[in-house]
């Protein structure tokens, strides 16, 4: 996702180095949009696309805040349907689209007023999906694509929510001198 592999810590879990705050296992620079935009959904690919950046890389969200991810379709090897999952939430699917997500013409096609609530989207064949949520479940979360073989392509990003003191000590039984700190996605 945004040209960037997921690569699985080889010492210990994320959630054991964000905990104890072991460094070198995963680093907070997962970038929020592509790197480099292109024409997602074109026949013909740049080559140099087709190699992304392997890491363990995550994404800061502020606990509470509401989310909305854009999930892009691309032609990069083939254009097939993605079914993209996140553990631990469900989010509202406000919109699916084909072709290159247009952040000015597309939003005109949300439904804000009775979306579907789900935990895996269906990113269309050369289309998009836009989902929405609110980051109020503390944790390390896995987003990934729920065809098989694309987990071992490393399709899949983690994702981490943390909120004020004593949170960690009241959902997962830890010490509750746990500091403030912006939750993020992996």
């Amino acid at each position: 996702m945004n040209n960037i592999s997921f690569t699985q810590p080889r010492t210990v879990s994320i959630l054991q180095a964000d905990y104890f705050g072991i460094p070198g296992v995963f680093t907070s620079d997962f970038p929020p949009v592509p790197p480099i935009p292109f024409d997602y959904t074109a026949n013909n690919i740049s080559r140099s696309l087709q190699q992304p950046v392997r890491g363990t890389k995550v994404y800061r969200l502020k606990f509470g805040s509401v989310v909305q991810l854009v999930m892009q379709g691309t032609n990069i090897f083939v254009g097939e349907e993605h079914p993209m999952h996140i553990h631990g939430y469900q989010f509202y699917v406000l919109a699916t689209g084909f072709g290159n997500y247009d952040p000015v013409r597309d939003p005109a096609k949300f439904n804000l007023v009775d979306p579907p609530m789900r935990n895996t989207v269906g990113v269309p064949v050369s289309g998009w999906a836009v989902i929405r949520f609110r980051a109020d479940n503390p944790g390390i979360w896995f987003v990934h694509c729920h065809i098989d073989s694309h987990l071992t392509w490393a399709s899949r990003w983690r994702s981490r929510w943390r909120t004020a003191s004593g949170c960690w000590s009241r959902c997962c039984r830890r010490r509750s001198t746990y500091p403030f700190v912006e939750g993020m996605l992996a």
